[in-house]
């Protein structure tokens, strides 16, 4: 029987990169392959949820607040079973997704097929030499590459009303940098959900933003950032769950410091001043922490 895992709260520090290169690289890989670019600390967030994952091959798992990141297409390709749940409707996910990955919508409404997907990239003539030469490739691909052993199943759907997930049916639950986005009522009726629908002894993984001193609001990024007191509140984690944010100071400096994360800066930041580094200028104005709760 895998062990389970411990309950804590832990500041992610830059040592994650080197600790797990391999994994890092493997990341960077992939992403690549998908034309997906990186939150400025998803490689730390990614690394630790990965690795606090353990076993991953035959996992039922949902990806909280997916979206079309990286991580749901790394666990199918790891043989995972993926209920990939973001209030945005993926109803049109693109072919090269498709191609990749073996994938179906929870409900007719939640995918629709690739054909009526097609037809709508070329109903107008505004480009249409790069949408038929970008779809020819996605086409390519979709004959040519082999799909992973493991499926994502899409769920157009808030966190908080999970209708259609049956309670105790998931091994595992992670999040991305997700659940900072609602209010901190609403995070608590959305940890409320997630622990419904995990088995006993499932886990769930959750990345979110750290505060030191009080919680406050990101505006560039619309995302909260929590103090470990509030973090045990909103998780209903125990004193005695293990927590490192004694570290903070240390940690921040190091982050700040970080040439790789500093260095890769995703194409996206430096157009716009609405997203978590503002304009593309390295000033990280909060950590990024992981949450690790078990279901009793």
């Amino acid at each position: 029987m895998p062990q389970t895992p411990e309950e804590k709260i832990e500041i992610l520090p830059v040592a994650l990169l080197e600790q797990h290169r391999r994994q890092v690289n493997e990341l960077k890989r992939l992403a690549r392959s998908l034309r997906l670019e990186f939150g400025w600390h998803y490689l730390l967030d990614l690394t630790w949820v990965i690795d606090h994952l353990g076993h991953i091959q035959g996992q039922r798992i949902m990806d909280a607040g997916a979206g079309t990141g990286i991580l749901q297409w790394y666990l199918a390709q790891e043989g995972a079973e993926v209920l990939s749940v973001d209030r945005t409707s993926r109803a049109n996910l693109t072919v090269r997704f498709r191609s990749r990955f073996h994938v179906k919508g929870l409900r007719k409404q939640d995918l629709n097929p690739t054909t009526q997907v097609l037809r709508s990239n070329f109903g107008g003539t505004s480009r249409l030499r790069v949408k038929l030469s970008s779809q020819a490739r996605d086409l390519f691909s979709l004959a040519e590459v082999r799909r992973s052993p493991g499926r994502v199943i899409i769920y157009n759907q808030d966190l908080q009303t999970l209708a259609d997930v049956p309670t105790g049916s998931l091994d595992a639950i992670v999040a991305i940098s997700a659940l900072e986005h609602n209010t901190p009522e609403g995070l608590v009726c959305v940890v409320a959900e997630l622990m419904r629908v995990l088995k006993p002894g499932g886990v769930l993984l959750a990345t979110l933003g750290a505060a030191r001193d009080e919680d406050w609001f990101h505006e560039p990024s619309q995302g909260w950032c929590y103090t470990d007191s509030s973090l045990r509140r909103l998780f209903s984690l125990p004193e005695t769950a293990r927590s490192n944010y004694a570290a903070y100071d240390e940690l921040m400096e190091g982050l700040h410091n970080c040439a790789e994360l500093r260095n890769g800066l995703a194409g996206f930041y430096f157009r716009s001043g609405k997203n978590g580094m503002p304009w593309g200028i390295w000033d990280p104005q909060y950590q990024t922490v992981g949450v690790c709760k078990v279901k009793r």
